[in-house]
Formats: C-alpha cells, structure tokens, sequence
C-alpha cells in the first residue's frame, strides 16, 4: 500500500461527514506503519467506542469508509471473518456496517459484514498455519492476496451505486 500522511488518510474517506473526519483518531501506531507491508489499513477509533476505519486501494487511489460496529454480543462460539477467513472465537468477530457513499448513504443504504473485531485480519493471515481445523488450507501468500482482494471489495460495495 502507497504511504499516507495523516492528511491524506483523512481525504479518503467517502461516507463520512466533515465532522467524522474532523473526530477521527489515528491509530497510535501510526507515525510508524511499515506502509511497504500492509495490504489495507483498518483500525478501531481509540477514542470512539464502535467506530472504526478502512483504507484500501481501489483502481490504485486509496479509499477510504468509516465503519460502526454493531452492539451486541455473539452467542456463537466461533465465527469466521468475512475479510481474512479465519475462525476466531465468537466473540472476537463482530458485525461491521457502513454507511454506503453518496446518495444511497444519504436514503440511509448500509453495507455490513462480520469481521475481526481488532481488525487484526492483516496480521491473522500471516500466520501460517490455520487457526482452526475447519479453515481452508492454502498458501500464507494466497491468504494474504484473498484477504487484500475481499477487503477492496468490502470498500467497493460501500462506493458501489448498486444495491
């Protein structure tokens, strides 16, 4: 992923409202993100309990869409995130929802989808064996490009015009 200031970060969000923007909170790390190495960024607001960021490249631009996380607790014992595809403990995924950009965000049009709920999926799939006997078996690499390609998609939807 290209290196982003805190400026930059802040232009690519496209469902949020100026004082969204204004609010958001970096990560604490972020003065020493190794951008070379990361597929997307995401992050939980350290200030703001259930709000959380994406940053991904869509057509090479970085994109980026705030996300709020659904209040609640899982009663399943495992879940699978929809972005790494790994098995975690059910209450370390959580329901994400989006604000969908433009018009459709405006009529109130969401997306949602389950995910880590550190957002921890870039540093999951690096890991190399499955987390849990049910997980697919494939290529640390191949993990990697699935989990950058279902995050860009995640973030394609919430631009999408389409339903």
């Amino acid at each position: 992923m290209q290196a982003l200031t805190e400026d930059q970060v802040r232009s690519t969000f496209v469902n949020a409202v100026p004082d969204e923007v204004r609010q958001l909170a970096l990560p604490h790390d972020f003065p020493i993100v190794e951008w070379d190495h990361l597929d997307f960024l995401a992050w939980p607001d350290p200030r703001t309990r259930g709000r959380a960021y994406v940053v991904a490249e869509l057509d090479g631009a970085p994109t980026g869409v705030v996300l709020r996380r659904a209040d609640g607790r899982s009663a399943a014992r495992a879940a699978m995130c929809n972005i790494c595809h790994t098995m975690q403990p059910g209450d370390q995924v959580a329901l994400f929802t989006a604000r969908k950009a433009g018009d459709a965000g405006e009529r109130g049009d969401a997306v949602g989808t389950y995910l880590c709920a550190d957002l921890g999926c870039h540093e999951n799939v690096r890991i190399a064996a499955p987390l849990a006997p049910s997980e697919i078996r494939a290529s640390v690499d191949r993990r990697i490009d699935g989990t950058r390609h279902r995050a860009e998609a995640f973030v394609e939807r919430i631009v999408s015009d389409e339903a």
